[in-house]
């Protein structure tokens, strides 16, 4: 049966055109590669077919997933024919990625060496592992599932290693903001009563201030009184004849006041 006959949908088909027209590009490219004599020229070409390469890898990962979702709508004849061309695209891609390999040994190019080992060494094609899985025995794979489980188990365990960390960085951290979060509202309160402090002080300066003012006011005007009873003192003390200034309260009248009360007490008069 050919290509054209499976019974593919829409999807399938555009995806199985599309690897085919890789694989006639793949087929040119190779063709041409032959007549290329120049190493440089060789290497940039060979690049162009790893990526086509490349391309028909992830196309037919597509492909496969598409039938995968079909798979319950097919008939199973339908597809088992289906898996079948799967398979004849994942030889014919392997044939060109051996072929790939043999132009490269014989190259010898270390920009080409570097390209092949980041896409194919470190990181195996689902082709390159069907491939090596077909030429290896049951105890050979179970080996390989084994090692695949440690190292699955040594990330998981590494992960969980990371994720502790992280929670343990985050409780001190949250710890750090609650403290510093208490120290935030202690200051604030500090200064809510350092400012009540200072509203009471001001109004204590503002009531000692009054107070002195009045206290000056009066002993000035007891500074003025004294002024005035010392001036009449020396007043009279220089000139006690002097009829203009009164006695003074307090002080004892003159020898000729008291002769005049003496005689009105007495009843006699004088003139």
């Amino acid at each position: 049966m050919s290509t054209s006959d499976l019974p593919m949908s829409p999807q399938l088909e555009q995806i199985h055109g599309e690897i085919r027209d890789n694989f006639r590009a793949l087929a040119n490219g190779f063709q041409k590669l032959d007549k290329v004599k120049d190493s440089s020229r060789q290497s940039k070409q060979l690049e162009e077919l790893t990526g086509k390469m490349r391309e028909c890898k992830r196309l037919i990962k597509e492909f496969d997933r598409e039938i995968k979702d079909e798979e319950s709508r097919n008939p199973p004849e339908v597809n088992k024919q289906l898996n079948d061309e799967k398979q004849s695209m994942i030889k014919e891609l392997n044939s060109y990625v051996s072929l790939r390999k043999t132009y490269m040994s014989s190259l010898g190019n270390k920009k080409v060496e570097l390209f092949d080992t980041g896409v194919g060494a470190s990181e195996p094609t689902a082709e390159d592992n069907v491939q090596m899985a077909s030429t290896m025995s049951n105890q050979e794979l179970i080996s390989a599932g084994n090692r695949t489980m440690d190292e699955t188990d040594q990330a998981i365990e590494r992960s969980k290693q990371v994720v502790h960390q992280t929670v343990e960085v985050g409780t001190q951290t949250a710890s750090t903001l609650k403290g510093q979060t208490d120290q935030m509202g202690r200051i604030v309160n500090e200064l809510d009563t350092i400012q009540f402090s200072i509203k009471k002080a001001s109004q204590l300066v503002k009531e000692i201030g009054r107070q002195v003012a009045t206290d000056k006011c009066i002993m000035l005007f007891l500074f003025l009184i004294v002024c005035g009873v010392v001036a009449v003192i020396v007043v009279k003390i220089v000139n006690p004849n002097n009829k203009d200034i009164r006695d003074i309260p307090g002080l004892a009248p003159p020898a000729p006041t008291a002769r005049r009360l003496l005689y009105l007490k007495s009843g006699n008069y004088l003139v």
